[in-house]
């Protein structure tokens, strides 16, 4: 199986002017396509993250679809292509910064940071997820260490990132701390999800953080 705990990467163009709500992204952009590769591992194929597409349909239907995917997501689990499309279309290409996490092009996963507003735009929200298939295998913490200075290069008024973890979600608070994210405290009852208020760890990220290596 894959392990990324090793990687290298480097800026590849998204070869097509991507609209995000007002925001033309064009391939020249640093923060549109990202692609790393496993180092000393018989594993040949190019992982990417990218801006979703309306072609990820059937692709993003396929780990969507999972309960155990979707258990900590506050969106539904997505039952057919036609709400995997709608879903793509609506919330994830309009969103600030929503990435497909891709292998050999194929979307398994996403990671995605979303700025808040006005007095509060030096902090951002991370979230991510990935098929279940592809969980203990390190892909996601090596696309979050790829995302994080993409990020803060995309939104430089950026200072902090936080995530919000669920107590018992112990394979995402792993990623987080493997990363480097600094876990600053407990929130009891203080996140709603699926029908119940759930206690939260938060961690956070800033911009003069180290990656852990």
């Amino acid at each position: 199986m894959f392990k990324a705990e090793n990687f290298q990467f480097q800026v590849v163009p998204f070869h097509e002017v991507v609209g995000v709500g007002d925001i033309q992204w064009p391939e020249s952009d640093v923060a549109v396509g990202i692609s790393f590769h496993a180092l000393n591992v018989k594993w040949t194929t190019q992982d990417s993250l990218r801006p979703f597409r309306p072609s990820d349909a059937e692709d993003f239907l396929a780990w969507a679809r999972d309960d155990k995917v979707t258990h900590y997501l506050r969106w539904k689990t997505i039952t057919s292509r036609e709400e995997a499309l709608i879903y793509i279309q609506q919330v994830a290409i309009p969103h600030p910064w929503r990435q497909s996490i891709c292998l050999d092009n194929h979307s398994i996963g996403y990671i995605s940071v979303k700025p808040e507003s006005s007095n509060d735009r030096h902090r951002a929200h991370v979230g991510y997820a990935i098929g279940s298939e592809y969980w203990g295998q390190g892909i996601v913490t090596a696309a979050l260490k790829i995302a994080i200075p993409i990020v803060f290069e995309k939104f430089p008024f950026l200072v902090r990132l936080e995530a919000l973890v669920e107590e018992d979600n112990v394979g995402s608070q792993k990623v987080l701390e493997k990363v480097g994210f600094v876990r600053e405290g407990f929130l009891r009852k203080y996140g709603f999800n699926k029908g119940e208020i759930r206690d939260m760890f938060i961690y956070s990220f800033l911009k003069t953080d180290k990656i852990a290596s």
